[in-house]
């Protein structure tokens, strides 16, 4: 048996405190193992001046980790499960996803504004016409737009606390977060209020770890079957399989968010997948949902990204990648 294993993550407190969440979990089960972290760099924690679109999305916060997983420099890697690409390297899978936290998007106001308002009850209909506010994803930039087309929105990059630093410094009324995020940093109060789902759906994968090890490694991927939680990683399958169908990445606007949901009496799982596509500009978008059998998640994906395609997805989604 292994006597260490070696949990590969990136440099930021976020990713750091869900890197320690899993080396916690797996050395508790197996306390004759040591269970290390090994910190690695991303391009995408490099790159931090330019619009996470003009960067491409293959691998940007993973590619590195997965690198270091297939020369043996690492035996797991912990990605948020919305970076992984749909396509995973060959020698690689994805051997558990943990349990959701909530996937919802919330905003983060600038705290003058807050204060001249009241904390209580605060809306996005409270943020003043045409005040800037931070987001590098497209995804919400779109989404924020359809909701407000009056926002003046602006690029901000960095890790969760860099950009809540950015909003104070660069004077914006806010920005959008991961509640996920804001909750295993500890700092869920710092949401001004929580998105709907009928206002802003997620990105595929939102609120969820996904645990990557290499396919020839049994003992390891025995270690991280441990930290599967079934419902959640049939949710985020459908997700990654609409994603894959609409060739989508943090290049287009696509959103998806499925609930698993327990069969009544006798019956089996079902799992229901919402999906959004939408113009840069948010003047133009298909919505979609569709509820199907839990046990085939990538047929569910993949029929719903059929639908949204027949809808004008087709057509947002080529205008998009149009030169």
């Amino acid at each position: 048996m292994t006597d260490v294993i070696r949990v590969g993550s990136r440099g930021s407190r976020l990713a750091l405190v869900q890197a320690e969440w899993v080396r916690e979990r797996v050395a508790r089960r197996h306390p004759g193992l040591r269970v290390e972290i090994e910190v690695l760099t991303t391009k995408g924690d490099k790159l931090l001046d330019a619009p996470l679109a003009k960067l491409g999305d293959k691998g940007l916060f993973t590619k590195e980790l997965e690198v270091a997983l297939l020369d043996g420099r690492i035996d797991l890697a912990v990605h948020s499960a919305k970076d992984m690409p749909t396509a995973v390297p060959d020698g690689l899978a994805i051997v558990a996803v943990t349990e959701r936290e909530d996937a919802r998007d919330v905003f983060v106001a600038d705290p003058t504004l807050l204060e001249r308002h009241g904390a209580d009850g605060f809306s996005l209909d409270d943020v003043p016409r045409g005040a800037k506010v931070g987001s590098s994803s497209l995804r919400r930039r779109a989404q924020l737009l359809a909701l407000r087309p009056d926002l003046d929105l602006v690029d901000i990059r960095g890790n969760v606390e860099t950009r809540l630093r950015k909003v104070v410094e660069q004077g914006l009324a806010g920005t959008v977060l991961a509640a996920a995020g804001l909750a295993r940093l500890g700092r869920p109060e710092t949401a001004a209020f929580v998105f709907g789902p009928g206002e802003m759906l997620p990105a595929v994968g939102q609120g969820a770890l996904a645990i990557e090890a290499r396919a020839d490694h049994p003992r390891v991927r025995e270690l991280a079957a441990a930290l599967d939680h079934r419902p959640t990683a049939l949710a985020v399958a459908a997700e990654r399989a609409l994603l894959a169908r609409l060739e989508g990445g943090c290049q287009v606007p696509i959103a998806a968010h499925a609930v698993w949901e327990a069969g009544g009496g006798q019956g089996p799982a079902a799992l229901t997948l919402a999906a959004w596509v939408g113009s840069l500009d948010g003047g133009r978008s298909v919505r979609g949902e569709r509820t199907g059998p839990a046990d085939d998640p990538e047929g569910l994906g993949v029929l719903l990204a059929e639908e949204l395609l027949a809808g004008g997805a087709g057509e947002i989604l080529a205008a998009i990648r149009t030169p």
